[in-house]
């Protein structure tokens, strides 16, 4: 499914102009030449190249669309995200038993001044939230693989900086 924030390549044959890399906007709309406001959140690419291929017929005959995702980034409930002190913070797809070693490998690891140690992981929505001290220093520096721990959709991993 299509969600916010993926990224899109629109390709409809023999009209480059109308063809596009787009990103879903944070609404779960988007728009290409000729084609305004079209929900893309919740459909399959091939749901969506119907839907485009739907509007553009008013104007192109018989047009042909298809509609690839580049970059998915997936519905917020099934997103990690990691904030903070990352090297590079952001919200990843998650993945079938993803533990917080995959996710900071994919953000970079820690920044320089990042308290690893210290490191919170909030699971669920509030106000039934629950909070979990997670070791990420001491897994990405040490190798303690008892600081691994698994993840779920949803959950969102916060790094302080450290005070010194």
């Amino acid at each position: 499914m299509v969600g916010p924030g993926d990224s899109l390549d629109v390709f409809v044959w023999g009209q480059p102009d109308l063809s596009r890399s787009i990103v879903v906007r944070p609404d779960g709309r988007l728009t290409l030449p000729l084609v305004t406001d079209l929900v893309a959140a919740g459909k399959t690419p091939s749901e969506l190249s119907a839907a485009i291929t739907e509007q553009l017929q008013t104007y192109v005959q018989n047009p042909v669309v298809s509609v690839m995702v580049v970059n998915f980034a997936g519905p917020f409930d099934k997103q990690v995200r990691v904030v903070g002190e990352a090297a590079t913070p952001k919200a990843l797809q998650y993945r079938d038993r993803m533990t917080t070693l995959d996710a900071m490998i994919e953000v970079g690891g820690l920044k320089q001044f990042a308290a690893g140690n210290r490191a919170v992981l909030v699971r669920g929505q509030p106000p039934e939230a629950k909070s979990y001290r997670v070791r990420l220093e001491d897994l990405m520096n040490d190798g303690d693989i008892t600081a691994n721990v698994p993840l779920m959709p949803g959950d969102v991993l916060i790094i302080p900086q450290s005070w010194f």
